[in-house]
C-alpha cells in the first residue's frame, strides 16, 4: 500500500508541476507551490484516513466490549485508545510521502524524517500508557486494589516510560547511541536530583506507603502539621489530597506521611467502634459514706440494687473478721455514694444499646485535681459514623449528669455571674 502511494503522490506531484510550469510559471515558484498542494492534498487525506481509523476501532472496542461485557475494552475507550492507535496508519502515510512532497527540498528530508521519528515514539508511549491506564481502571473493580494508590503506580510507569524515551529521541536526534546520552547523564546527575527532588522522593514514599499499606484511598487520616484532618481522596507520586471535614481540600507533600507523623483512623473504622473517652468531674467534697439505712433508698435505683446486697454482705464479713467498730463510719469499709455512682454507671453503659459490649468498657477515676475527681469513662460506641456517634455520646452524657444529684454527688462547675447574684440575693441584709 505504501508503494502505491508514494507512486501515486510522485505522479501527482510531477503532474502539478507540469501543469504550474505550462502556465508560465518559473521553475522555482512552481516548486513551491507544488511542495504546498501535495501539503494540503495530504493533510486532507491523511486527517480522512486517521478518522475513518479511529471511528472504526472505537466501534469495534465498543461493540466488543458490549457483547463480551469485559470492561477492559471499554476503559482502553475512555482512556484514549483508539485515538492513539488509529494514528499508526497515517504516521506510515506521512513517512513515505515526506520523500516525495520534499523532493524539491532535499535538505529538509532528514529533518522531517527525524521529526517523524520523535512523533513515532510520543505515540508509542501514550499507546502504551493508555493501555496501563486501562489496566489500573480495570484493576480497581476488584476489591483488593479498590484502595490502592493506583495513580501512583501509573506515574512511576510513566516516569519509566519518559525516561527510555528520552533515551530514544537523544539516539534520533544526535544519531550517537543511547549509551552516550547515560554518559552525559553522570555529569548532570547533580543537576537532575535537585531538579526532580520531589518527584524522586514522593517515588520512595509512594513504594513504602503502598508496601506497608500505611495509607489508602478513602482512609480518614490526621495530619496535625499540615492541618489535615479527612478522607484521603487522591495519592500520587509528589501528593496526598485530603478532604477535611468541612469540605476543604488539604495537598500534603507524599514523603510527609513516611517523614512526619500521622494517625490513621481505618482501625477504628474496620473495628466497627469509636472510642469514647470522657470525664465527668465530680466534686470532692459531695463524696461521702453511706449507711445502711441509706442504702434502702439507693437499692430503689435500677442496675445496681443486686451490686449492692452483694457488696455489703462483703463488707459486712470483712468488718466482722476485722472487730471493726462501727459507731465510726471510717472505721472498717463502708460504701460511698460516688461507688455506688461509678457501679451505676457501669451498668448504664453495659445495657446502653449504643455501646459495642465486645470492646473494652470500664468506669475509672482519674488522679484528683485541683477542680475535682475524674469520673472516666471508656467505652467504645457500636458505629463509626460520625453523626451517630456523637448522638449516642450526648446521648450517655446527657443521662449522667442528669442522674449525679441521685447519689447526692455534685459536678464541679466554675461559678458565673448568675451565681453570684443568686448568693447575694439570698444572702440577708
Amino acid at each position: 500500500m505504501n508503494g502505491v502511494l508514494s507512486q501515486f503522490a510522485g505522479t501527482l506531484s510531477q503532474y502539478t508541476f507540469d501543469q504550474l510550469i505550462s502556465w508560465g510559471v518559473s521553475s522555482r515558484i512552481a516548486t513551491y507551490l507544488n511542495t504546498g498542494i501535495l501539503i494540503i492534498l495530504s493533510f486532507v487525506l491523511i486527517y480522512i484516513v486517521q478518522y475513518l481509523t479511529r471511528r472504526i476501532i472505537r466501534g469495534a472496542f465498543n461493540k466488543v466490549a458490549q457483547f463480551s461485557h469485559v470492561s477492559f475494552f471499554k476503559y482502553l475507550v475512555n482512556n484514549h485508545f483508539p485515538k492513539y492507535l488509529a494514528q499508526l496508519l497515517p504516521f506510515a502515510m506521512v513517512k513515505k510521502l515526506i520523500v516525495v512532497i520534499f523532493a524539491g527540498f532535499p535538505d529538509l528530508i532528514n529533518p522531517l524524517e527525524s521529526l517523524a521519528d520523535i512523533y513515532l515514539v510520543y505515540l508509542i508511549i501514550m499507546i502504551i500508557m493508555s493501555s496501563v491506564k486501562a489496566g489500573a481502571d480495570l484493576l480497581v473493580e476488584k476489591p483488593t486494589f479498590k484502595d490502592k494508590p493506583m495513580t501512583s503506580y501509573i506515574q512511576v510507569i510513566q516516569l519509566i516510560l519518559i525516561l527510555f524515551g528520552t533515551v530514544i529521541v537523544f539516539s534520533i536526534i544526535t544519531g550517537k547511541s543511547p549509551t552516550v546520552f547515560f554518559t552525559a547523564m553522570g555529569a548532570a546527575s547533580a543537576v537532575l536530583l535537585l531538579m526532580f527532588k520531589d518527584s524522586i522522593m514522593g517515588f520512595v514514599a509512594s513504594i513504602q506507603v503502598a508496601s506497608n499499606d500505611m495509607v489508602r484511598l478513602g482512609d480518614w487520616i490526621t495530619v496535625p502539621k499540615y492541618g489535615a484532618d479527612g478522607d484521603v481522596i487522591e495519592i500520587n507520586l509528589t501528593t496526598v489530597k485530603v478532604q477535611n471535614f468541612d469540605k476543604t481540600i488539604t495537598t500534603l507533600p507524599t514523603y510527609a506521611l513516611i517523614s512526619d507523623s500521622f494517625q490513621n483512623w481505618r482501625g477504628m473504622q474496620n473495628s466497627g467502634g469509636r472510642r469514647i473517652k470522657r470525664s465527668i468531674i465530680i466534686k470532692q467534697s459531695s463524696i461521702r459514706f453511706v449507711d445502711k439505712d441509706e442504702l434502702i433508698r439507693f437499692k430503689k435505683i435500677q442496675g445496681i440494687s443486686e451490686y449492692i446486697d452483694a457488696r455489703q454482705a462483703e463488707i459486712d464479713e470483712h468488718n466482722a473478721q476485722m472487730g471493726a467498730d462501727r459507731s465510726i463510719p471510717v472505721n472498717g469499709r463502708t460504701q460511698t455514694n460516688a461507688g455506688l455512682f461509678r457501679k451505676y454507671v457501669e451498668w448504664y453503659l453495659k445495657s446502653h444499646p449504643g455501646t459495642k459490649k465486645d470492646l473494652p468498657l470500664m468506669v475509672r477515676h482519674l488522679a484528683p485535681t485541683e477542680v475535682g475527681l475524674p469520673f472516666e469513662l471508656y467505652v467504645f460506641t457500636n458505629t463509626t459514623q460520625w453523626i451517630e456517634y456523637e448522638f449516642i455520646m450526648a446521648d450517655i452524657f446527657d443521662h449522667l449528669i442528669a442522674a449525679v444529684t441521685y447519689f447526692d454527688l455534685q459536678i464541679f462547675e466554675r461559678e458565673s455571674g448568675g451565681d453570684i447574684k443568686q448568693i447575694q440575693m439570698l444572702s440577708p441584709d
